[in-house]
């Protein structure tokens, strides 16, 4: 099994690392020594998406499927639970059969069902659980509850053979935060958004500069709007916003303040060039750039402290130390590349997982399922009793020894496109 497990991981799904790949044909050569690898089920109902996907411990996907409702959401210019939860409802068992079906495994040889519980919108994750204890009890499988974000925390020693502790940071929809990953279940939080998210910001501020109505983002999301926008924009030309907290000396993070100025300036362009409500401004690209450029200089100065906290306190090792970043806000390219600047001032390495796997899905939910079933971590023999948790902390609190540190970050030259 430790030969099978270590073949196994060069195996991953499209997005991975080139290096990776070239051993694939290895692999599929060898699948047959795997033929005893246990085998699990992960279901993600936490927000729009209704995703499962199948995987053995070996870290080979062997089915996955996933349904997506942003182009329900696009439409009412938000996620609302209620239809949200409908959609679940109509979908979640199709996608469990697809995903089984894709990768050839019965319900009767899985060793385990893992699904997320918290945290998320209460409706949606309702579905996702409703339909696991039905199918734990049906086939009298271990029930496995998954934390969503330590899911996305993991996702990447699916793809890559990350050794515990690394740094990680979670930027999302719905949260952002940063922690030391120091095993499976074991986190240290060393801040977290004190309000909104980060992509929870970029989709208001999408919304509110009409971007659904600009015919090269009719059918993207917001943030997607906003980045792609943002390419051609000089956020020089908007130098009204300022980065938030700038005198906190912490790692927490603070958008609403940052999204009530962006507001402000849209009403005052709006006023500017008489313009009427839902009419989209000339200067769009331009506050799109400002907007992204704010976000990813607060989220790039935040990483930067940690890192450097890291270091101070000996939570990661003196070589080799990495920072993960995962979650949908990760996809954005000009944050990453603004976060490769600080890890390479900082000697860190940055891993992030291939786009795909950093927005919701059922990979990442089997995968931490595998992880936690390999360390023996709260593997449930039934899923009554079990209840979702819309709100979850996640780890160990020390941001208060953080804030204590007082680290000042020093001031780094960005490359070219993050100026």
């Amino acid at each position: 099994m430790a030969m099978c497990k270590a073949l196994g991981r060069f195996y991953t799904s499209e997005g991975h690392n080139a290096s990776w790949a070239a051993q694939r044909g290895k692999i599929l050569f060898h699948s047959g020594m795997c033929a005893l690898s246990r085998v699990v089920l992960g279901i993600e109902t936490s927000c729009d998406d209704t995703g499962a996907a199948v995987v053995d411990e070996t870290g080979h996907v062997l089915g996955e499927a996933l349904r997506s409702q942003t182009e329900v959401h696009l439409k009412t210019g938000g996620i609302i639970p209620t239809v949200a939860q409908q959609l679940h409802r109509e979908s979640i068992a199709g996608v469990v059969h697809d995903a089984l079906r894709a990768s050839g495994i019965s319900p009767n040889d899985l060793a385990a069902i893992a699904t997320t519980v918290k945290p998320g919108l209460a409706l949606s994750l309702g579905v996702g659980l409703a339909y696991s204890v039905q199918m734990v009890k049906q086939y009298q499988k271990p029930f496995i509850p998954i934390h969503h974000m330590e899911a996305h925390a993991l996702t990447v020693r699916l793809m890559e053979p990350v050794d515990f502790p690394f740094l990680v940071l979670l930027i999302s929809g719905g949260h952002c935060m940063l922690l030391v990953a120091r095993g499976v279940c074991d986190f240290l939080l060393l801040g977290q958004s004190l309000d909104e998210a980060p992509g929870d910001t970029l989709d208001k501020a999408a919304r509110r500069l009409y971007l659904a109505k600009h015919p090269e983002c009719a059918a993207m999301s917001g943030g997607q709007a906003i980045e792609h926008i943002a390419q051609r924009g000089n956020r020089l030309h908007c130098e009204e916003l300022r980065m938030p907290m700038t005198h906190s000396l912490d790692c927490n993070f603070s958008f609403a303040g940052l999204r009530t100025h962006v507001n402000r300036l849209i009403l005052q362009k709006e006023k500017e060039e008489g313009l009427q409500e839902g009419q989209v401004l000339t200067c769009v690209a331009d506050i799109a750039a400002a907007v992204q450029h704010m976000v990813t200089l607060h989220v790039a100065k935040r990483t930067h402290r940690a890192i450097l906290f890291c270091k101070k306190e000996g939570l990661l090792p003196q070589k080799n130390a990495c920072l993960v970043v995962s979650g949908g806000v990760a996809s954005n390219q000009y944050i990453r590349r603004a976060l490769r600047t600080v890890t390479d001032a900082t000697e860190f390495t940055l891993l992030c997982p291939p786009p795909r796997l950093c927005t919701d899905n059922g990979i990442m939910i089997a995968w931490n399922g595998i992880e936690r079933l390999c360390a023996g971590l709260q593997v449930l023999h039934t899923a009554e009793g079990v209840r979702y948790e819309p709100k979850a902390p996640l780890g160990t609190d020390i941001s208060d020894q953080v804030r204590q540190a007082a680290i000042k970050v020093p001031r780094l030259k960005l490359n070219p496109e993050v100026k």
